[in-house]
């Protein structure tokens, strides 16, 4: 990096050169290597310092910032930790204590260059010169207006260079024979109070209009933002003096009374939607905070007349979200606001049983804990003493088809479930295990956080979330004591991957990439890989079946890399016999891990996971298929070297298989009964469907659920 631009950045796979703003490699699609957090301090760990493209120009962060607050390597001290964080971030790295908040500086600091005079004498008769604020720009213009209708005022702009005469509309200095703007067509004697006299009343217009104080202030502020961010621009290109406004009576221009007309027709809602697209382009944390607690929804997108409104073509388009221009502008602390309130917005229409008895599930969690060990001795890996696996209720056949369908609703992911089972067939494609053997999988719902991992490997169990991020504290501290055991069999496996590519990695390069995937179990909140699947399974000391798609796409459908997740991950550095053979079964759709559970079928049918009967304690069973929709089979991760081309042999080992009548392998899923704590939360859950089953009326009457987890009607 040098004077303020970053270098192209070499891809450590293929050596192509991509450009900074390149998240993949152009070539071979591979992520661009993260940059890893240590206790050293310099500025190529500072992740805002490694946003070039996105950060304002040197002469915009010289009108910004104070030389007192907005120094490039300034920090703030978090008040419980007391650790040192960058300036820019809004939360303590350490304890995610929140930054203190501190009032918007004065436009004083801001606009040097800018001074307005207003002949409204103080007490005495003297005349004073006021300094616009963010805070007070729009009182200056409501009073600039009464001034004008007073004829109280008198203007005076003086231009400092002589030579060239600068327009009042777009700063540009044009030579003196032009007689209007080459740039923005404004004519040469447009003086500075046509353009004050247009903005303000339209503003003092909009103001009046609406009573309720909410809606004035909150378009205050907006308007406000706007015209500090044209006064900035123009105090960036030249510097102009203005002593005393006078406003003529001359009428705005055409434009102006068309934005004048679309603010008349906007909502208090609209005002805080502006506000926040705003916050999200210049970092006002405060902004997005509003409109979301207004029940503002993130993934509402900008209209044309919304961008013109906003008058900054640069930043906005129309149909962008706040998600947009987070991404755009890479605000990473907004961005996680910003998908935790989509994931609340999408939650109020879920109802889980864990969400319906959020006390139990508390309780079921800490008896999560409590069974988590740790084995003494060479392989000191945490691990589970209790073998749980979820399903749904039989029950819910029978209800009635309405209220199924809204069962369905509130507990499933819709868009997995269709794109796992309709856009790919990638599960319940034998009509044999859906029929006849009653196998079929539902993905549940979970948060779209970067714990779902963790979250379906934990619903697919015991039917809870990893809240309280217990199953990732076990998961980075097996990788980190046990790493004698796992470091060894990852580099044997993504060694022979990449000499199917035709490269090799030095021992460096090794550790660099392990050191990655501690540091990502470690943090709360960021995606997995695979080597983490392999971990759980011997937390879980259980085989996990992963059934995902096997490419990536775009939003927009298009293919930008293959997914690396479906097939089977065993515990091999355990001892088989100190295993259990049944199977947790996870799907994988664009970035997201979903928990696959079966239904218990009723015992008197004699068919589906009911038609084995003959354990002592009926016991019942679900068939999960070991290869594809084509009849290969499942790729089995993380195999040495001499463990290839004995996959069948293996998988018998460490699974219950069977073949079916039609020629299917498949590993049996046995369905035991369900622990005290997690019988009573699904006997809670169903209750309420019970109710409205035995009452009609009520059948149309839906629960929803706030992020506390509790109904409407409680």
């Amino acid at each position: 990096m040098s004077d303020g631009v970053e270098s192209k950045w070499s891809c450590e796979f293929c050596t192509y050169e991509n450009f900074p703003a390149a998240k993949k490699c152009t070539m071979c699609f591979k992520w661009r290597a993260p940059h890893l957090i240590s206790d050293t301090i310099n500025e190529e760990q500072d992740i805002y310092k490694m946003a070039p493209l996105v950060s304002p120009p040197p002469s915009e962060l010289n009108i910004l910032c104070t030389t007192s607050s907005c120094g490039e390597n300034s920090k703030w001290a978090c008040e419980v930790c007391t650790y040192l964080n960058w300036s820019k971030t809004t939360k303590c790295v350490q304890c995610s204590n929140p930054k203190r908040k501190t009032s918007p500086p004065l436009l004083q600091t801001q606009l040097p260059g800018i001074t307005i005079n207003t002949s409204e004498g103080h007490p005495g008769g003297s005349t004073t010169p006021t300094r616009i604020s963010p805070g007070s720009m729009s009182n200056n213009i409501v009073s600039s207006k009464t001034s004008n209708n007073d004829n109280k005022s008198s203007t005076h702009v003086s231009v400092t260079n002589p030579t060239k005469w600068n327009c009042l509309t777009c700063t540009y200095e044009n030579w003196p024979r032009s007689l209007k703007c080459v740039i923005c067509g404004t004519p040469k004697d447009k003086s500075t109070g046509d353009i004050l006299e247009a903005v303000s009343s339209t503003r003092t217009e909009n103001v009046h209009r609406r009573s309720p104080s909410t809606s004035v202030s909150s378009r205050r502020g907006l308007g406000d933002r706007i015209e500090q961010h044209n006064y900035q621009a123009g105090a960036s290109a030249s510097s102009v003096t203005i002593s005393s406004v006078k406003q003529p009576s001359s009428p705005p221009m055409a434009r102006e009374k068309r934005l004048a007309m679309l603010r008349s027709k906007l909502r208090d809602s609209d005002w805080l939607w502006l506000n926040a697209c705003l916050g999200a382009v210049e970092g006002d944390m405060e902004a997005i905070h509003a409109f979301i607690a207004s029940g503002g929804h993130p993934s509402r997108q900008l209209t044309v007349q919304e961008v013109e409104l906003l008058d900054r073509p640069s930043a906005f388009q129309a149909g962008y979200t706040l998600v947009h221009l987070a991404i755009r502008f890479q605000r990473e602390d907004m961005l996680a606001i910003l998908l935790t309130a989509t994931d609340a917005a999408t939650k109020a229409t879920k109802r889980l049983p864990c969400m319906a008895c959020p006390d139990l599930a508390t309780d079921i969690r800490r008896q999560v804990v409590s069974s988590l060990r740790q084995r003494k001795g060479e392989f000191p890996c945490s691990f589970l003493t209790d073998c749980v696996t979820f399903s749904l209720p039989a029950e819910i056949e029978d209800f009635e088809r309405i209220i199924q369908e809204q069962l369905f609703d509130e507990i499933l992911d819709r868009d997995v479930q269709n794109e796992l089972e309709v856009e790919e067939a990638i599960i319940n494609w034998s009509i044999e295990l859906t029929d006849r053997l009653g196998s079929r999988l539902y993905a549940l719902w979970n948060r779209t956080a970067g714990d779902c991992l963790l979250d379906s490997v934990l619903q697919a169990t015991w039917g809870v979330f990893d809240l309280d991020n217990s199953l990732r504290r076990a998961l980075a501290d097996s990788l980190r004591e046990g790493v004698m055991n796992f470091y060894p069999r990852w580099k044997e496996y993504e060694s022979m991957q990449a000499e199917s590519l035709h490269f090799t990695l030095d021992e460096g390069q090794w550790q660099h990439d392990w050191a990655v995937l501690l540091s990502l179990a470690s943090q709360p909140g960021t995606s997995l890989e695979q080597t983490h699947i392999f971990a759980l399974a011997h937390i879980l000391r259980r085989p996990i079946i992963v059934y995902g798609v096997k490419y990536v796409k775009s939003f927009r459908g298009e293919t930008i890399g293959f997914a690396k997740f479906q097939g089977v991950y065993l515990p091999l550095l355990w001892d088989s016999s100190f295993c259990w053979k049944n199977p947790v079964a996870l799907g994988y759709t664009r970035g997201h891990f979903s928990a696959l559970v079966p239904m218990e079928m009723d015992m008197d049918d004699g068919v589906g996971a009911g038609a084995n009967t003959e354990s002592a304690d009926e016991e019942q069973v679900a068939y999960l298929p070991l290869v594809d929709c084509e009849g290969k089979l499942l790729q089995m991760h993380f195999l040495s070297g001499s463990e290839h081309g004995r996959e069948e042999m293996i998988l018998k080992e460490w699974l219950h298989c069977h073949k079916t009548k039609g020629g299917l392998l498949v590993a049996t899923q046995h369905l035991s009964k369900r622990p005290v704590a997690v019988k009573q939360m699904v006997d809670e859950w169903l209750d309420h469907y019970r109710r409205m089953q035995s009452q009609p009326s009520a059948i149309s009457i839906k629960s929803t659920f706030g992020s506390d987890g509790e109904s409407d009607d409680e």
